[in-house]
């Protein structure tokens, strides 16, 4: 639940870097069903809506003018988090996935603290986990 007095209601954008917009964005359109929200004209970045959530996918090289003087990390550097959507069917869903071609890291499997859950990475390197 969150603070009232708070002044950080919720989430609305994450921005991810991509060092391949297109395939990011296939990605996005074929393995979670979302249409393309928004694209800039000049083809750098394209915007899925996951409910009131939106992820901006952002070509890597557009990145330093969002968080200069802070660096950019490169792609293989590791993961340093994961965005979970909750599912109704982690198994069901893992067969799907796996139908069109994504590799899971893990999963399906229980875990310790009650979901059931499986783990794969988009064409950029981020790690979704999907949750039941």
């Amino acid at each position: 639940m969150s603070d009232p007095t708070s002044w950080a209601k919720s989430i609305f954008a994450i921005t991810l870097f991509t060092e391949d917009l297109d395939s990011t964005k296939a990605f996005y359109q074929k393995i979670f069903e979302l249409p393309i929200e928004f694209e800039d004209d000049q083809g750098n970045s394209a915007v899925f809506r996951f409910g009131s959530l939106i992820i901006n996918l952002l070509k890597v090289s557009e990145a330093p003018e969002l968080i200069n003087p802070a660096s950019i990390a490169a792609a293989d550097a590791g993961s340093r988090f994961v965005i979970t959507i909750p599912v109704e069917d982690v198994d069901a869903l893992c067969e799907k996935l796996q139908g069109h071609g994504v590799e899971l890291l893990n999963g399906p499997m229980n875990r310790p603290w009650g979901p059931r859950t499986a783990s794969f990475k988009d064409p950029a390197g981020y790690i979704w986990e999907i949750a039941q």
